[in-house]
């Protein structure tokens, strides 16, 4: 049978976020020919732009999951790459904040959990500890995770373009695919926008975060068993103006359904508490300014001097689910030939928290798959 009529390349990555522009980097860098294929008019203006830009160190994942590794070992490569590249970022640490007996015998787990998953430099703190590195705070006992760190994610974003720009690849934008054919020789895909083009991929990876469910869909000779289901999860974030007095992240105890209201902070030393928990029907980043009420009696719980009214609306985003509300949360998938049985093709589903810190370790694993594969 004769290949489709098309421009023949290399690799294609769909989804320029911060996933997809790691991995189409790793892939130039290897030698290979690249093109990223993004549906907006910007790199990253999604989940990638709609996060906590929280480095994290891994604490809380499942013990050999894919989030573990991938997430430990990301952190270690991300730390080192802005050093080398000069990204802003910063390795703030992090308190998770204990109050009250019950909460406080639930850290010895989480650190016990955290070594499991590789991280093992998390240190106790009594109250009086606390109290000495964050005056404003009040708990009774604390961990310090002085490997968590925030990051410029933006800036993050335009150097991996820009090294896989200085590697060959390119990028296009307004480029939304709308459908493709597995073949014999690779993936053919069908790219609409302003200027509609045709392509014969002999590798493609699926990094559309969350279209990557309906991206799959729509193409022909995807086995339909190997997809997931798509499901929504957002997150609100609340903003206080000025800076806030705490220099360290602060994370209450896990919740069972959450890692409960944190505080993070940006590179200027703005506050931000949040994401909450919302499942919704469709991508919709409106910021309900109600939402915000429930949060001020969780945040006095570690900073009690919280002044009323002080929360404003900040911005939202969406978690790429692939378990519904109320069952347990789903491992990263990073779907290789080895999974789905389609030779040059990768999927990457339920991209979420760690995503942004494990960028440059999935961008090796994808790699090692498209070898295999």
């Amino acid at each position: 049978m004769s290949e489709p009529e098309g421009e023949a390349i290399d690799c294609v990555v769909a989804g320029a976020g911060v996933v997809g522009l790691a991995i189409a980097r790793a892939l130039a860098l290897a030698g290979r020919e690249v093109l990223v294929i993004e549906a907006a008019g910007l790199i990253g203006s999604e989940t990638s732009a709609r996060n906590s830009e929280v480095i994290h160190a891994g604490l809380y994942y499942a013990p050999g999951s894919l989030k573990a590794r991938l997430c430990v070992e990301g952190r270690r490569r991300l730390y080192g790459y802005c050093a080398e590249r000069n990204i802003a970022h910063r390795r703030c640490g992090k308190l998770i904040v204990a109050n009250g007996a019950a909460e406080s015998e639930k850290l010895a787990g989480i650190n016990a959990h955290a070594r499991a998953c590789g991280v093992e430099d998390l240190s106790f703190l009594d109250g009086a500890q606390a109290r000495a590195m964050e005056p404003a705070l009040h708990a009774d006992a604390a961990l310090l995770s002085p490997s968590t760190g925030i990051i410029d994610s933006h800036g993050l974003m335009l150097a991996l373009q820009g090294d896989l720009e200085d590697a060959g690849g390119m990028i296009a934008l307004n480029a939304p695919i709308e459908g493709g054919t597995v073949t014999a020789q690779g993936i053919h895909l069908h790219v609409g926008g302003a200027e509609p083009m045709a392509l014969n991929a002999r590798s493609f990876v699926n990094a559309a975060g969350h279209g990557a469910v309906a991206l799959a869909r729509a193409i022909d000779g995807i086995p339909a068993d190997a997809i997931p289901n798509a499901y929504f999860c957002k997150g609100s974030y609340y903003s206080l103006p000025g800076r806030a007095p705490f220099s360290r992240l602060i994370y209450p105890v896990p919740e069972a359904a959450g890692l409960g209201v944190h505080l993070t902070l940006d590179l200027g030393g703005q506050a931000r508490f949040g994401p909450d928990t919302e499942w919704v029907e469709a991508l919709d980043y409106d910021v309900d300014p109600a939402r915000a009420d429930v949060f001020y009696a969780a945040i006095r719980r570690y900073w009690p001097a919280l002044p009323n009214g002080a929360l404003s609306p900040a911005y939202s985003g969406i978690r790429p689910k692939i378990t519904p509300q109320g069952a347990p949360g789903a491992d990263f998938r990073v779907d290789g030939p080895a999974e789905h049985g389609v030779g040059g093709l990768v999927q990457l589903f339920g991209i979420e928290s760690p995503g942004l810190t494990a960028s440059l370790a999935i961008a090796d694993l994808v790699a090692e798959k498209l070898r295999a594969g």
